[in-house]
């Protein structure tokens, strides 16, 4: 019980972070107004996190939540490409709606000169673990190459993921990232069709 509640914690800290920072913008956030809007005590916001600029590598957490809530909107009977096309589409929109794409800079100029925790490829994530279970599927369905492993594959859609969010924050997101993607990906994964 206490590792639910530990978890929750920390869950309200990041999402009311995000809130603030979308609302308000990373610099114009403080510490304290985490706190206050996650109802949590600075004592577990600093249990969690060093500071603030620990939470910028959460919004990895903030990416799993939604293909969490996602996974359970899959239709069973979709080909594998289409699931892989709609998570794209919807994780995609989500970003453009509401994660601030100075962040999403921030988030990768981090994760490029960290030595330490490169959050976005841990395996262990709920969004690795997803690819995998929709990839192996479709192979198991005979919808997907088995030319590649599954291993090989996650690897391919998520470089493919990282590039597009990549060159929208490069371009200044002057361009709907969602709407793009939405004419690429389904390009891009063509090429792991079955045979």
């Amino acid at each position: 019980m206490a590792k639910k509640a530990s978890k929750q914690t920390k869950s309200k800290i990041v999402s009311a972070a995000w809130r603030l920072f979308y609302e308000q913008g990373y610099d114009n956030t403080t510490v304290d107004e985490i706190i206050a809007a996650s109802g949590t005590s600075k004592g577990s916001f600093y249990h969690y996190f060093d500071g603030k600029d620990a939470l910028l590598g959460t919004l990895a957490d903030l990416f799993d939540e939604a293909y969490e809530t996602l996974s359970e909107t899959i239709d069973p009977t979709m080909h594998s490409i289409d699931v892989l096309c709609y998570l794209n589409r919807e994780l995609f929109g989500m970003i453009e709606n509401r994660v601030d794409i100075d962040l999403l800079t921030r988030l990768y100029a981090t994760q490029l000169t960290t030595k330490g925790d490169k959050r976005l490829l841990d395996h262990n994530r709920v969004y690795y673990k997803l690819l995998r279970k929709i990839v192996l599927r479709g192979q198991e369905k005979g919808e997907l190459t088995t030319e590649k492993s599954v291993n090989d594959i996650v690897r391919l859609y998520a470089m493919a993921e990282r590039a597009l969010l990549y060159d929208w924050c490069l371009c200044a997101g002057d361009y709907s990232l969602q709407t793009y993607a939405a004419e690429v990906m389904p390009m891009f994964l063509s090429a792991l069709r079955a045979k």
